[in-house]
């Protein structure tokens, strides 16, 4: 029965909860604590086309939480009919062949996308190094290094956000990649203090924009004293 017989229920059908210590009741926005209906199920996530079914079908609880700055889904509480529904007539519609030729079309597809992607984020990293001709070796490699770590799906650097230019995602994605290759940061032991690690990024961040400036002139330097030359080297 919906919506269910308690005195203090008031939310609309379809809301973000947060969870509690008990599996079964919620913390609506305004902190009130609320019972899971009877007859409904927790739809575990990572389903992201039967939970759009579940939530188009009716009224369901989306359980959401906040861990440091990120928002982790917690599942869909719904009627668990439902749930059951919807994932017989999704299952049904997979296991025939013109699902599986759409799946394949969808892996091709973004596999020619992400290629793409890694070609274009390269040419951004090379455009931000503009090394000068006698080091362009070491600006070709060190575009190849950057993109491959930073392109990946899946691998939540900053070339993956869309929040912001790919000439910018490409300028921290260098800066990244040097604070970990060519100073001491892995192995630093910064104090728990708020803005601590920040502060250390930052003066790390200004030493690398130095050592890339050094390959920006046509000067030479001693390849064996300089960061990048030598992680280039090892890398």
């Amino acid at each position: 029965m919906w919506p269910p017989p308690t005195s203090d229920f008031t939310m609309p059908e379809s809301l973000t909860f947060a969870p509690t210590s008990d599996p079964r009741r919620v913390r609506a926005p305004d902190g009130r604590v609320l019972t899971v209906p009877d007859g409904w199920a927790l739809l575990p996530p990572g389903d992201a086309g039967l939970t759009r079914r579940v939530k188009a079908a009716g009224p369901s609880w989306t359980v959401a939480e906040k861990v440091g700055r990120k928002l982790f889904s917690r599942g869909v509480w719904a009627p668990e009919a439902h749930i059951l529904r919807a994932r017989a007539v999704l299952e049904a519609e997979r296991a025939t062949p013109a699902y599986e030729k759409k799946l394949a079309a969808g892996r091709e597809r973004r596999a020619r996308e992400q290629e793409a992607y890694e070609v274009d984020f390269a040419n951004a990293v090379l455009r931000f190094l503009a090394f000068s001709p006698a080091w362009l070796p070491h600006a070709k490699r060190m575009a190849v290094l950057v993109a491959t770590h930073a392109t990946p799906v899946g691998s939540g650097t900053v070339a993956r956000t869309e929040r912001i230019p790919l000439e910018r995602r490409a300028e921290a994605a260098v800066i990244a990649w040097m604070r970990h290759q060519t100073t001491s940061y892995d192995d630093m032991r910064i104090a728990r203090v708020k803005g601590a690690r920040r502060e250390v990024r930052r003066e790390l961040a200004d030493i690398s924009r130095a050592v890339l400036d050094l390959h920006r002139r046509d000067a030479p330097h001693g390849p064996a004293a300089c960061p990048l030359c030598t992680a280039l080297t090892r890398t």
